[in-house]
């Protein structure tokens, strides 16, 4: 994979981060499962493609702005979840724990 291969990965996971957060939220939690999943299988990716690579500086100053894009989503989609993962919580408690 050439380093522009491995921006274009970074960039594949900007998108699916996007798209998560588009999911959160219209409250599609599946689809924000589902695409969590599929990011996870690109990080897993990125990770073995960029183990001992070096970016020129400016592959460096576009992965940095492509990073902070991605931290950004997450951060919404947390801000977004939270509610979702309270009321859960809530819904976990207030049930009957039985033991089949």
């Amino acid at each position: 994979m050439d380093d522009n291969a491995l921006l274009e990965c970074y960039e594949a996971i900007e998108r699916a981060s996007q798209e998560m957060l588009e999911a959160a939220r219209s409250g599609d939690w599946d689809r924000v499962v589902h695409l969590e999943g599929a990011c996870a299988v690109l990080i897993s990716h990125l990770k073995q493609a960029a183990a001992g690579r070096q970016l020129d500086p400016e592959q460096v100053r576009a992965k940095h702005r492509v990073m902070l894009r991605i931290l950004h989503n997450d951060a919404q989609i947390r801000h977004l979840a939270e509610p979702w993962l309270d009321d859960l919580d809530r819904l976990l408690a207030a049930s009957p724990r039985t033991l089949h």
